[in-house]
């Protein structure tokens, strides 16, 4: 009689997932809005070292409707899947949930039998996904324990509710339904993330469609009017317990990325853009006294420019604004990689004490004034350092230029195309651009990477390291 396992890429701890195979397959992201007759796609690159088309672009799978704005994609299942509440350990790293954040709709790719030729085995259109959940807009995924995790920026009206949470099933790929039970004056919705050991949950805010579908809205930027809160959830309860508000001027608390180990009870948020004096800033929240706060760690200043180099958004500033798009931490809790898009700068921070982050490494591509160029490129690139994603050793990050479509043209005008990169982290620190490691995808932009077996950014771990 066969035997029940696990699936091989599901690891108890965090240090255990460190010394898993190197990843071979990268699954990304491909945005074609705005070109009516060019649908989105995931795109297949080889990362085995030892293949003859290492570094290639070699498949992409065309989505079959044109319009959905592919973003934060991830797998069914992961290491939560271990987790001692789950209920569904036998679970398998097998598909990708891909959700079309414009069209409201939602993919299920299955990555078997071939990884280089992955399939859609389910589509699930937008009124359903609407009548069941509530919401609209899907934006991240996160495999958890018990379901399938999906937060999503607005209701089903639009801007008409809450963005929020709601659960899919493991196995059918149905929509259950909304996961609050009691959201308190929480409205806005982005990021999510969670303490499973202590069964808290932490989400973030960014905005309501209509500040976001059509491009950065000036006016409610200047007038402090997207995210500015973190909130902290009763997971098991559903329950909002606390919101910290950081402070007005600090616009759009996007991306969290708490300790990997279960131990510590931590986390770090990305802050995009200061409306006071245009800095971005890392925050990281903690307990203290039974309550959580958020406390300042990091700020990266804006950069002086000639307003003729800006784009028409920036003019009246005269300066670059670093816009903090994304983070990561590496999966021993030692470096988070911050990704400057306005500056076209990734750094690299020592966050062994996560109160005291020190920079250890910073590299320069891209950027709204420099533009800098990458050794295998044909002339300056547009965009920067954005979608972050770290290999479970650490000893790689990839990243793509494109954070979305209406934005990407608000301050990149001249129409970027998409690009990927990989740069190669020293073990005590530092880091350096892999000079022959870049892959130009043409006029298509690309968004989120996910590594075959996981990454720094899709697996929980219930045991310590």
């Amino acid at each position: 009689m066969a035997l029940w396992k696990p699936d091989p890429s599901f690891y108890p701890s965090a240090k255990m997932a460190m010394q898993a195979p190197p990843e071979r397959h990268a699954y990304v992201a491909a945005l074609n809005h705005g070109r009516n007759d060019k649908p989105d796609a995931i795109c297949v690159v080889d990362l085995d070292v030892v293949s003859p088309t290492y570094g290639q672009l070699v498949y992409t799978l065309e989505l079959p409707n044109v319009g959905d704005e592919l973003h934060h994609f991830s797998w069914n299942a992961c290491s939560s899947a271990l987790c001692p509440q789950a209920p569904h350990p036998h679970l398998e790293r097998r598909y990708l949930i891909v959700p079309g954040m414009r069209s409201s709709r939602l993919y299920i790719i299955d990555t078997r039998p071939d990884p280089r030729a992955p399939k859609i085995t389910k589509v699930i259109e937008p009124e359903d996904v609407m009548a069941r959940s509530g919401y609209s807009r899907p934006h991240t995924i996160h495999c958890g324990p018990d379901a399938i995790y999906i937060s999503a920026l607005g209701s089903a009206n639009g801007d008409d509710g809450p963005g929020g949470i709601f659960l899919m099933d493991h196995f059918s790929f149905e929509v259950i339904g909304p996961w609050e039970i009691h959201r308190g004056d929480q409205q806005l919705a982005y990021d999510f993330w969670w303490h499973l050991a202590e069964d808290v949950l932490i989400s973030s805010e960014w905005a309501k469609p209509g500040q976001f579908e059509d491009g950065l809205v000036p006016a409610d930027l200047l007038g402090n009017q997207y995210g500015h809160r973190i909130h902290f959830w009763d997971l098991r309860r559903r329950k909002l317990l606390q919101s910290v508000d950081i402070g007005a001027q600090h616009q759009m608390l996007l991306e969290l990325r708490p300790a990997h180990d279960p131990r510590k009870n931590y986390g770090f948020a990305g802050v995009v853009v200061s409306t006071e004096d245009l800095s971005a800033s890392i925050w990281m929240w903690h307990q203290q006294d039974g309550d959580w706060r958020m406390r300042k760690v990091i700020e990266i200043p804006a950069v002086e420019a000639d307003p003729d180099q800006l784009p028409p958004l920036l003019k009246d500033f005269g300066a670059v604004p670093p816009l903090v798009t994304d983070i990561d931490l590496s999966l021993d809790d030692r470096f988070l990689y911050v990704s400057c898009w306005g500056l076209g700068e990734l750094h690299q921070y020592d966050v062994s004490d996560p109160l005291v982050p020190k920079l250890t490494g910073k590299v320069q591509i891209g950027g709204i004034i420099n533009k800098t160029p990458h050794p295998q490129s044909a002339g300056p690139l547009l965009g920067g350092p954005q979608m972050v994603e770290i290999s479970r050793d650490g000893k790689r990050v990839y990243f793509t230029n494109s954070l979305y479509s209406t934005w990407d043209d608000q301050f990149y005008p001249e129409r970027m195309g998409g690009w990927m990169v990989k740069v190669d982290v020293h073990q005590d620190g530092g880091m350096a651009l892999d000079p022959d490691f870049f892959i130009d995808f043409g006029e298509t932009r690309v968004h989120q990477v996910r590594l075959e077996g996981g990454d720094s950014s899709t697996d929980s771990f219930c045991y310590p390291s």
